[in-house]
């Protein structure tokens, strides 16, 4: 118990210190809105190094991750009564932020789980994690400001376009090969492929998901996909 304690102040910590951060920028710049929920995107992200080096344990970094979501849907639910709240967060319809908070939680649990807690090989889980939230932070940001070619279909929203495809594949690729080169002895030319294919697949399952909803499927299909061919290659380790 005193373990678990001092592991979720770790998490409190980190995000009391980076939302007081964001919310100084939102009160006294004029960053646009955009931007701004890509910082609050970026803290989120940035929750999985904390969950999965500063704990003691996986147990203790699925539960706090369960438990992180069973508290801030409440509490900010009762925040939305507050004026101001939604400019605030810069939300785009009434109880995106706190959908979006417990959606990543889940998610994080989950891949942590998987990846630490069956197969033992944490950095697994950072690949995935950061595979699709550095990817999926870069389709937006590139497809908002340089989006000229929009991208149709059954499941496409309309709102994606090429360029924003293209951004978030080609940083997945970066931030997936780049944790698997770092934690493994396998050849580095190896992880080329698994990196490739990988990339691939979050940024077409991400190009067809609507609603947020690729919080959930762009990791999962990241994992389904990166799982095996890492293990077909021997670098779990």
């Amino acid at each position: 118990m005193n373990k678990f304690i001092i592991d979720f102040s770790n998490l409190l910590i980190y995000f009391i210190v980076c939302a007081t951060f964001a919310l100084i920028i939102r009160k006294f710049t004029r960053v646009p809105d955009e931007l701004y929920r890509k910082l609050l995107h970026f803290i989120l992200i940035g929750s999985a190094p904390v969950l999965l080096y500063m704990f003691s344990s996986w147990q203790n970094s699925v539960i706090a991750s369960v438990i992180f979501a069973a508290l801030i849907y409440p509490v900010l639910s009762f925040a939305q009564g507050w004026k101001g709240y939604s400019d605030l967060l810069a939300e785009r319809d009434d109880g995106e932020i706190k959908r979006s908070l417990v959606l990543v939680f889940v998610m994080l649990a989950f891949v942590i789980y998987i990846c630490w807690g069956i197969l033992g090989a944490r950095y697994l889980a950072l690949a995935v994690i950061l595979g699709w939230g550095l990817g999926d932070a870069a389709a937006a940001l590139v497809g908002k400001r340089f989006g000229r070619r929009r991208l149709e279909g059954k499941f496409v929203d309309g709102k994606k376009t090429l360029e924003g495809s293209l951004a978030m594949f080609i940083v997945s690729f970066i931030a997936i090969i780049t944790v698997l080169i770092l934690n493994s002895s396998l050849p580095w030319h190896v992880y080329i492929p698994v990196a490739l294919i990988t990339a691939a697949v979050g940024s077409i399952v991400e190009l067809n998901t609507k609603n947020g909803f690729d919080t959930i499927t762009c990791p999962a299909a990241t994992l389904a996909v990166m799982l095996p061919l890492v293990y077909l290659l021997g670098g779990m380790v």
